[in-house]
């Protein structure tokens, strides 16, 4: 491709080519012209263009022949350094030097600076003087110098900054020295022997960054203790804001200490230099390793004002990636740029550097920029291995919220594609992330002996608006010594005002003892300050700086209040200890602000009890967090108690926790690690005394806490409950007072559906341990260890995922994901994690969190735990769930215990139900539950059934020992959904359901018998109220019949399973097991009944019949099914059918039946799409919010369109991908589809690579389209995609765009994008068939086995023409038995349609079909045409054993088209050898479509077509085609002398009493003529009429909104000359053009040919004046040619004005133009056709396939003819291959249809184009093609359809 980049406009375009420019390669070409691919047009930074002149002064050894570097500074900012090449006689003495430089536009210029980099003798320069001129404006500046720059020289220094003068600028700033002192600290090692450089930053700009070489009073420079000076000369700084110092790195010891800077002007006192503090290390090894400084003058909170910068750097997983150079980065930002910055150290600490596949961790701390617009980012190419590839740069500012994505995918090398070592990256995207605040946190530890540890400190801050995590404060020092203050400055959350602290650390290490003296927290935040202002002056003139000095004392100064950011400062005293052995033992401390009046110090008695069942007791290690209305206490371990060995069974353990008053408690959070064996505990509950005003929290918990038990977690978050809850087991007696609040802590919480999937690549797996945290808008779960996978034993194997429980309370919404591990455990610990899933079925919600990240210290950067944060395309919404408390009462009788699995279903009003959900998790709490007389609990969460629970399914899979269960009854409470309490709703049954007792059922029904209601009154006692359930649904019998149909192998052997659906509710799945009437069930013909038990289900709809295709002879073939609902007597009749067959049909063993004359809407089995719809909207509302706010005014409703969608993947590696894949359709005016979301069908995984995908979508109609945007929801750097090609047709406006992407949609490839706008000026737009939208309804015979699965073609004829033959989808279920269908379906422009022809290919298990009626509804016009049959299509039954079938339209009860007999007599020549053998076969062509293809069989004489014969064949009852155009004949080249020399056909139609003569007079042979054995031969009838005669048109106007009472005049504009003028009267007596009537003219004129445009003019009368102005409006203008009947449609829809002037009109073009039949059989001659077609030039792209071609045009089609040529090798790779066809005129063409026979050893094929050439007229149409026709390529089609290029 090439790329043109245009500083000037700032506008990067791209012209893709990707061919040779070669002679002997592709098509030879070597001169191109290449189209911009307008998707890929990039806005960059504009420059613009300055000449640049440098005059070296006429001095002896005045030149040089260093490298001069030029740096220039303007108002609105500065330019890059700018690299002067010098060639060797550049900045010769007395010589002037000319440039051409680039330069974004910064303002008017105020200095340059100068310099060179040798510091040799002789290599000094004496400058005289540069100028710059601005090209474009003139715009000139001169900057004298006429100095040395030269280390011997002067005053020794190189680099020279030089004030801007010149007309443009009225006073030039002065030149100042600055004497600037830097401070070297006092502490051991402090010394550097590095290179220090210095830059000091103000009001107008910098000095750049000066090497401080020259000490002023030291020789030994930067030792310990020191205070060295230097003079720095620049152009006036104004004032100076800040100061950026540091050292190269290089040398031994390089490490540096610096307490301050001081700069000044020299000749000021020293009390006027302003002190830059620094006070830290500059050293790899110490601190934040960070080796240069941005420094802010003394002050508070002096690290408040940097802005970090994270650098995420990736380098490429090329070969030879890496590097071993310095790189550099510099920034340029909205509020200006940074300097270059060599990135010495990085974050992550990987040894090496710029490794191969490796993500290296920077930060930069400097000013803030703003919006970062673009990235320079290069290396110094010095090293062994310089050259670098690097993939991309991510580049993070929590501080503003952003996170860019600036890909490059490049070599930044001097061998390898352009030679840069830098370029220059714009952002790709920009996303928002969670925005964090600068806090700076000072640590002051206490001087006593043992005070520092060596432990890692922690600390949490809390305040009104929420808290920050858990920060770590640590340092690369050894932090926290005896008597040392520390500084950290950290990025978290903003909590608003500070309310407390929390600081602890872990005891790690030896002497962790603390002893904490305070800690002061910094913050910015903007308040309102008072500033003084000078009241004269408010403009800063430049003139009146030097006069400022004298005037300052005189002026008057005002206070005035204004918004400033200010630092916030918190102190926290703490002087105590954190030790284990000293004081009160206590690691963790709370602190509150000093002059905190509202909070104080609390300390809560914690009671904890273990249950008393076995094994209840642990020895791990408890964590506790208590949470209140004002913050948490933080996990506390529960380590000191009142006993010795805690947690034991049945014992109570206290604890004391002090923390800072929590105010009402809400909820708290326990845990344990799960150390130590038998680590299993089950809680009973926690009790919390608030010591301050000695209230008791109750918590019950009543659950375990262990891998192996419950639900498995380790953790559990526990609510308060009210006291008379606790208490409501002890009045009565003989009740266990163990009362359960299980329901009523599930209500509070949030149960989580974790689900995390290890990646599938080698090694991925992982043993370590591994936790999450959930961060949620209000809270976080803490740590989760993730232990017990209810899927796996062995969690976290390659490609595997495994399924976890977690409970939070009311963390709100989540938006982020921490997830890590150990690191610890046998092998690699190293995890390669993909995605994690959270469902919460209570907020209805799952969420899927992508990584696609190795969690690895050796891989990617090293980091084992990560934050992961949803995608928002892949959260799927639904109703959230409800939670139930369903209690189990097995009866106390002998054997009545069971452990197979118990499922239960709940149904509430009008059939709405739950799914349904077995009650135990695994065969451990199978055996442990539902033994005999037990009473069993399970809290479900299910979907909400309304307010009224109308039954319950209960059942068991009759699994286990002795499975046989007696179930007494099932009580299920549910809490109020008002006020606080619950409902009970009893279900008796007092049943088995054990396969060997009662009626044999193990699956019951129960309705309520009671409900119970317990809610808490005012005064907090419970009150309870018992009630009746009156109306209850009876239990019903219902008896059904299965017919098996008496078919050959119909009978089954399999179980068979039914579920009957009524309108309130269904039966469940229920085995068809004991049949009353055979014992051998289901044989061919038999009739087995069945009787099934359940709850009223009312109007009896649907059935659903399987089997599980078990035993021998599985296949079924199902004739009916009887339902009869024994107590009303009632019966539902289903006709089947159908097989229920893994071999059969279409293979399914699962069927859904409607009832006989169902009205309603049917829905197969797999209709229901993946429940994409509900989250596309909400994605929507927040993926497109800004155009939104523009919609809503005209909120208009779109129309639904369908759109058809193709997709072909690239080859590459990793080119496939299985990402779910939409695209959105862009028109004008923010019209656009919503997401079309391209789902594949199930069997497929995804977009393999090379495939070719279609799809069907609909969506708005957006009008015109504009863009496209294709993209996918994986967010993964796995899921990348390689798009070669996209298609997106539009039939309703009959357009075709197709897009050559050929791009990644991937997070690394590329440019990082997953989604992206395509350009329609990029797409190649191709005009295919317009279509019209019909409604087609089927109705099938309700006759015994009238449906069908055969394949059934439709093709539909009108008078504009035919169909093709199209495909009538099955569907699962349509053109069975009785059943009406409708469905949409796209069909061409062809109306008022004639006729129909229906097709069956007789495949399929019952090739039979009774075919009633169609019914076709034409969705614009609303226009109904009827088509009946009522027979059947078929081999073998009905009158006509006819497989094909024509039925005439019928439209208001008119007959379109009637039946005729053809009479065609064929005569053959009276040549040598003229008659054949072979057989032959006709189709006759009128206005009314055609006849389908006729054999000629039936004759009157024995021996057809022998030579000049005349054969008569008779065709009876077919429909009339009308005035007949042309007939297609041919034969099939068989027996001994297949040629045949045909004289003429006649057709005689009887019902016309008509005969058309088709004259032919050519051979049909292969050997002779030109070898054609197929003709099209035209009708003679059709004479030719004289084009010049004089011909009528008749002008047909539709008036608008706006009538006239004058005239009006038209002119038509034909293809063979121009009408004169013709006047359309209005008089008084007739008026016209009245609003929205339609007026007819009719005017004699020469013959226009095709009318191509009209001119429409409006005048007065009688030529009076016309006063104001005054329109016509006219919607519409039809011209009709009388003697043809052509048609010529204008849709003007315009204003025209009122004009005496016979120059103003409008002119309009044709929108649409009717061909009539007659036209059109005019227009048939023969014409030789020359067909070039190109084979691709791949490996593999030829064929030795038999090819065949099919032209359509405006006059029909050409019918398949094969493209051979004798003894040539055709269709080879790379080949052009010539053809001669001749048929008759096609007129325009419009498609060509491509098709081979897959015969031969390598029929697969590339076609690149074919190009058809009308020989008579030279017009050349080209049909792009470039597909592959091949059954193994692409989606497989060996016949494609192509369309004309636009």
């Amino acid at each position: 491709m090439v790329v043109i980049y245009c500083p000037f406009t700032g506008i990067e375009q791209t012209f893709p080519c990707g061919k040779w420019l070669d002679e002997d390669e592709g098509d030879g070409l070597i001169e191109r012209e290449l189209y911009e691919m307008v998707s890929l047009r990039q806005k960059k930074q504009k420059k613009y263009p300055w000449s640049l002149w440098i005059l070296t002064s006429d001095v002896k050894g005045a030149g040089t022949d260093a490298q001069v570097f030029l740096q220039i500074y303007g108002e609105k900012g500065k330019s890059d350094e700018i690299k002067l090449e010098n060639n060797s006689d550049s900045f010769e003495q007395g010589q002037l030097d000319k440039f051409m430089i680039e330069m974004p536009d910064i303002g008017r210029l105020l200095k340059v600076r100068i310099w060179h980099e040798k510091r040799s003798p002789f290599a000094g320069w004496h400058l005289a003087k540069v100028t710059l001129l601005k090209t474009l404006t003139m715009e000139k500046y001169s900057f004298e110098c006429g100095r040395w720059l030269d280390i011997n020289e002067d005053d020794n220094e190189i680099v020279r900054e030089l004030p801007a003068t010149g007309a443009l600028i009225n006073e030039p700033l002065p030149l100042i020295k600055y004497r600037v002192t830097i401070c070297t600290g006092n502490v051991s090692g402090s010394g550097t022997d590095a290179s220090v450089f210095l830059n000091i930053i103000g009001d107008l700009g910098d000095t750049g960054e000066r090497l401080m070489f020259m000490s002023k009073n030291n020789v030994n420079k930067f030792e310990k203790g020191n205070h060295d000076e230097f003079l720095i000369e620049s152009v006036s700084l104004g004032q100076v804001r800040r100061v950026r110092v540091g050292h190269d790195g290089r040398g031994g010891g390089c490490g540096w200490f610096l307490d301050k800077v001081m700069v000044r002007e020299e000749g000021q006192p020293e009390s006027l230099a302003i002190e830059f503090p620094c006070f830290r290390w500059l050293d790899r090894n110490e601190d934040d390793g960070q080796i240069v400084r941005e420094l802010v003058p003394a002050g508070d909170g002096l690290r408040l004002f940097n802005v970090s910068y994270h650098f995420a750097i990736k380098t490429g997983s090329v070969n030879g990636a890496s590097s071993d150079s310095r790189v550099f980065v510099k920034l340029y930002g909205e509020k200006g740029d940074t300097n270059k910055t060599i990135l010495a150290v990085s974050d992550n600490d990987l040894r090496n550097y710029y490794e191969t596949g490796q993500t290296d961790i920077f930060t930069i701390e400097t000013f803030d920029i703003g919006k970062i617009n673009r990235l320079l980012i290069g290396h110094t190419n010095e090293g062994l291995r310089a050259g670098w590839f690097l993939d991309s740069v991510q580049i993070s500012v929590p501080v503003h919220g952003m996170q860019y994505m600036f890909p490059s995918h490049r070599w930044l090398c001097k061998d390898e594609a352009d030679g840069k070592v830098e370029v220059e990256i714009y952002p790709s995207e920009i996303l928002d992330i969670e925005q964090l605040i600068n806090y700076e946190v000072t640590v002051v530890t206490g001087d006593v002996r043992a005070g520092g540890t060596n432990a890692n400190v922690f600390c949490q801050i809390y305040g009104d608006e929420g808290k920050t995590e858990v920060l770590a404060l640590k340092s690369r020092s050894n932090n926290f010594e005896r008597g040392t203050t520390e500084i950290f400055r950290i990025e978290a959350q903003d909590v608003g005002k500070i309310y407390k602290i929390r600081i602890y650390h872990d005891g790690k290490g030896i002497g962790d003892g603390w002893f904490l003296e305070t800690v002061d927290i910094k913050r910015l935040s903007m308040a309102m300050v008072l500033v003084e202002v000078k009241k004269e002056e408010t403009k800063k003139d430049k003139k009146k700086d030097k006069k400022k000095k004298k005037k300052e004392e005189e002026e008057e100064v005002e206070m005035v209040e204004e918004l400033q950011e200010v630092v916030e400062a918190f102190t926290f005293p703490c002087n105590r200890w954190l030790a284990r052995d000293e004081e009160d033992g206590e690691i963790v401390v709370e602190l509150l602000t000093e002059d905190s009046e509202d909070l104080e110090m609390n300390s809560y008695e914690v009671h904890v009890f273990t249950g008393t069942m076995w094994g209840a007791g642990t020895d791990a290690n408890v964590y506790i967090n208590i949470y209140g209305e004002i913050g948490d206490t933080g996990e506390r371990r529960l380590r000191k108690a009142n006993n010795l060995n805690k947690f034991e069974k049945g014992q109570e353990d206290i604890f004391n926790i002090t923390a800072v008053d929590l105010g009402i408690l809400k909820k708290l959070r326990i845990r344990h690690d799960n150390s130590q064996a038998s680590a299993g505990w089950f809680l009973d509950r926690v009790e919390i005394v608030d010591n301050k005003d000695d209230t008791t929290y109750f918590f019950p918990c009543k659950r375990w806490l262990a891998t192996d038990e419950d639900d498995g977690q380790l953790a559990r978050e526990l609510v308060p409950v009210d006291e008379a809850f606790m208490k409501r087991g002890d009045d009565d007696d003989e009740e266990d007072s163990e009362a359960t609040l299980g329901l009523e802590q599930k209500a509070m919480s949030t149960t989580y559906t974790v689900r995390i999937k290890t990646g599938d690549k080698k090694y991925a797996g992982t043993d370590a341990n591994v936790f999450i945290i959930l961060y949620g808008t209000k809270d976080d779960t803490g740590i989760i260890n993730m232990k017990a996978s209810k899927t796996h034993r062995n969690k976290f194997e390659r490609g595997l995922i495994d399924e976890f429980t977690v409970e939070a309370v009311d963390i709100g919404p989540l938006k982020k994901l921490r997830v890590g591990h150990d690191n610890c455990g046998r092998g690699s610990a190293g995890w390669f994690l993909d995605w994690v899933e959270i469902d919460a079925p209570s907020l209805g919600q799952k969420l899927r969190f992508p990584c696609g990240r190795w969690l690895d210290k050796g891989e990617d950067d090293g980091a084992i735990v990560r934050d992961i944060f949803p995608n928002p395309l892949q959260t799927e919404l639904y109703t959230p769930f409800v939670p139930y408390e369903i209690k189990i009462f097995t009866s106390d009788v002998f054997g009545a215990g069971t452990d197979a699995d118990v499922f239960i279903v709940l149904y509430g009003r009008n059939a709405v139900c739950t799914q349904q959900k077995s009650l135990c998790v695994n065969k451990r709490e199978r055996i442990m539950y539902f033994e005999r007389g037990a009473e069993d609990m399970f809290i479900v969460e299910l979907e909400d059934v309304g307010d009224l629970i109308e039954k319950i399914r209960i059942g068991h899979d009759n699994r286990g020992v002795n499975p046989g269960w007696h179930l007494d009854r099932v009580e299920i409470r549910r809490l109020l959904r008002k006020g606080k309490g619950s409902e009970t709703i009893i279900f008796p049954c007092e049943r088995w359901l054990a396969k060997s007792e009662d009626d044999g059922e193990t699956v019951r029904e129960l309705v309520p018998s009671d409900i119970i209601t317990e809610k808490l009154s005012r005064d907090g006692s419970l009150k309870v109220t018992e009630v009746e359930v009156e109306d209850a649904l009876e239990t019903h019998t219902y008896n059904v019949s299965v017919m098996t149909g008496d078919v050959n192998g119909g009978g089954t052997d399999a179980n068979v399973f039914l579920t009957i659906y009524g309108e309130l509710g269904d039966t469940g799945e229920r085995k068809l097991s004991k049949s009353e009437t055979n014992s051998n069930k289901f044989e061919r013909g038999s009739v087995d009944k069945f009787t099934i038990e359940a709850v009223d289900l009312g109007q009896v709809f649907k059935i659903k019949i399987r089997h599980d295709n078990s035993m021998m002879c599985s296949d079924w073939y199902l004739d009916q099914v009887e339902v009869v609902d024994g107590d009303t007597e009632e019966a539902f009749l289903f006709l089947c059918e159908r097989w229920l067959s893994r071999k059969r049909e279409d293979r399914r063993t699962e069927r859904v039946f409607y009832v006989k004359g169902y009205e309603g809407v049917r829905e197969s089995l797999n209709n229901k799409k993946k429940n994409s719809a509900p989250t596309v909207k909400s994605v929507d509302s927040n993926m497109n919010k800004k155009s939104k706010k523009k919609k809503e005014k005209e909120e208009i409703e779109l129309p639904i369109i369908p759109y058809h969608i193709t997709i072909c993947t690239g080859l590459e590696r990793d080119a496939s991908t299985t990402s779910r894949a939409y695209v959105i359709i862009i028109g004008g005016n923010h019209t656009q589809t919503e997401r079309l979301w391209l789902d594949l069908p199930d069997e497929r995984k995804g977009f393999e690579a090379g495939s070719l995908e279609s799809f069907q979508s609909h969506g708005s109609d957006v009008g015109e389209i504009k863009k496209v945007e294709l993209g996918h929801d994986g967010a993964t750097p796995e899921s990348c995609w390689l798009v070669d090609e996209l298609s997106v047709a539009v039939p309703t406006k009959g357009v075709k765009y197709i897009f050559a992407c050929k791009c990644w949609l991937a997070k690394d490839r590329g440019d990082g994008l997953t989604a992206r706008v395509f350009n329609v000026l990029d797409a190649e737009a191709i005009s295919i068939s317009q279509q019209i939208i019909y409604e087609v309804t089927v109705v099938t015979g309700d006759v015994q086995n009238a449906g069908t699965d055969t394949l059934i073609f439709m093709s539909v004829f009108g008078a504009n023409g035919s169909t093709e033959e199209m495909l009538l989808q099955k569907n699962e279920d349509r053109f069975e038995r009785g059943q009406e269908d409708t469905f949409n379906m796209e069909i061409d422009d062809i109306a008022p349609l004639k006729k129909m022809r229906l097709r069956i290919d007789g495949s399929g298990s019952r090739p039979d079909w009774f075919l009633e009626k169609v019914i076709m509804r034409n969705l614009t016009t609303e226009e109904v045409s009827l088509f009946t049959y009522e027979e059947w299509l078929s081999r073998t039954r009905g009158p006509k054993r006819t497989m094909i079938c024509e039925m005439a339209a019928v439209v208001n009860e008119e007959m379109m088209v009637e039946p005729t007999t053809y009479i065609v007599q064929v005569k053959t020549s009276d040549n040598a050898g003229a008659g054949t053998d072979a057989n032959v076969w006709i189709i006759i062509f009128g206005e009314n479509g055609d006849t389908g293809t006729l054999a000629l069989k039936e004759c009157n004489k024995s021996n057809k077509f022998e030579r000049k014969q005349v054969d008569t064949f008779r065709f009876s009852d077919i429909l009339s085609m009308g005035e007949l155009s042309k007939v297609r004949v041919w034969h099939d080249n068989s027996g001994p002398a297949p040629g045949w020399h045909l004289d003429y056909i006649d057709v005689k139609d009887e019902i016309m009493d008509k005969t058309f003569r088709f004259p032919c007079d050519r051979w049909l042979a292969k050997n002779d003529d030109d070898g054609q054995i197929m003709r099209e031969l035209a009708c003679a009838n059709n004479d030719y009429l004289d084009l010049n005669e004089k011909t009528k048109y008749e002008i047909c106007i539709t008036t608008g909104d706006l009538e006239t009472k004058e005239n009006a005049w038209i002119v038509l504009e034909g293809r063979k000359g121009r009408s004169k003028e013709f006047v359309m009267e209005n008089s008084s007596k007739k008026k016209r053009f009245l609003r929205g009537s339609v007026d007819r003219f009719e005017f004699s004129s020469k013959n226009l040919g095709d009318i191509a445009g009209i001119c429409l003019g409006h005048t007065p009368k009688d030529g009076k004046k016309v006063k104001g102005e005054v329109s016509w409006h006219v919607q519409e203008v039809v011209v009709t040619e009388r003697e043809m009947g052509n048609k010529y449609i204008f849709s003007c829809n315009a204003l025209v004005p009122l004009s005496p002037k016979r120059d103003e009109f409008l002119t309009f073009e044709c929108t649409k133009a009717i061909e009539s039949f007659a036209s059109k059989a005019r227009s048939l001659v023969p014409v030789k056709y020359e067909i070039i077609v190109i084979t691709g030039d791949e490996k593999g792209a030829g064929t030795d396939a038999n090819v065949f071609i099919t032209i359509y045009g405006s006059n029909g089609d050409s019918g398949s003819r094969q493209l051979r040529q004798k003894f040539r090798n055709l269709f080879e790779r790379g080949r052009t291959d010539r053809f001669l066809l001749e048929m008759l005129d096609m007129g325009e063409l419009q498609k060509v249809r491509v098709e081979h026979d897959n015969s031969g050893l390598s029929p697969g094929w590339l076609l690149d184009r074919v190009e058809v050439t009308n020989t008579a007229n030279g017009v050349t149409t080209i049909f792009l093609g470039g597909k592959w026709l091949d059954t193994k390529r692409a989606d497989g089609q060996i016949a494609r359809v192509f369309y004309p290029k636009y």
